[in-house]
């Protein structure tokens, strides 16, 4: 081959792989058009943590009454369920949700659930209004109004306690049907089978004996319960004849 026409070739190889380079070269330094753009499966919740679960509960009043038709709410998807003829419900949220429940008659509550929690006990409060009883009743949420009437309660919010000087008088003073007989409280309507007609003192969740009980300051009563029938049961025998529970202020 002549150095002329070696010399042409040379040259053409030179041009062809400098356009090829300018075409592909330099295109593989651009920015691809999907730079940047996070893959649409990290966008989308995975694994455990993201999937909804069913939660169970039980909703009731004074911590033994249930509530039907009570409204349990999942607050991160909105959706709404209702408690049944026993108080029960069934929810789908998620892992870690919040929950609120609610009922005409009652004031609401907001319950923050975690992913070890299966069952939710909820108790809600009446409203400060003396006609909550009856809203909650014409509402059905109450089925047994008996029951309810036969539960009573008093908190130091309705009315201060310190205006009594002890705590008979609170006793006597605000729940009709209840007096004081030899340092015995009576529940008018309970009788016991088993001789005596004091009602059962209850301090803190302790039983406790009337010397104890006397000592009690009213300006130092956070709540008071009474309970008599049924809803006296849980303390066996011993509530026979009634039960009153004191809950004294935390310091």
């Amino acid at each position: 081959m002549k150095p002329r026409n070696f010399l042409t070739v040379k040259l053409l190889v030179l041009l062809t792989f400098a356009c090829l380079y300018e075409t592909y070269g330099s295109a593989s330094q651009k920015a691809h058009p999907w730079d940047g753009i996070v893959p649409i499966d990290n966008l989308v919740p995975n694994g455990q943590d993201a999937q909804p679960r069913i939660l169970k509960g039980y909703v009731t009043t004074f911590d033994s009454i249930p509530l039907i038709n009570a409204e349990v709410m999942a607050l991160s998807s909105k959706r709404k369920f209702y408690t049944d003829s026993l108080g029960n419900f069934e929810i789908q949220c998620m892992p870690k949700d919040k929950i609120k429940v609610s009922g005409h008659g009652f004031t609401s509550r907001r319950v923050k659930i975690k992913a070890e929690n299966n069952y939710l006990l909820v108790n809600l409060k009446f409203k400060t209004n003396p006609e909550s009883p009856e809203i909650a009743i014409g509402y059905g949420h109450i089925k047994d109004k008996d029951k309810l009437y036969a539960v009573s309660a008093l908190n130091n919010n309705d009315l201060g306690f310190s205006q009594y000087s002890d705590i008979y008088d609170v006793l006597t003073g605000r729940f009709s049907g209840v007096s004081v007989v030899n340092g015995d409280i009576i529940i008018r309507g309970q009788n016991s089978l088993y001789g005596s007609s004091a009602a059962l003192l209850v301090l803190d969740g302790v039983v406790v004996d009337k010397t104890t009980f006397e000592m009690i300051r009213p300006i130092e009563v956070k709540n008071i319960s009474i309970l008599k029938d049924g809803s006296s049961a849980i303390y066996g025998s011993r509530g026979a004849s009634g039960v009153v529970i004191v809950e004294l202020k935390k310091e």
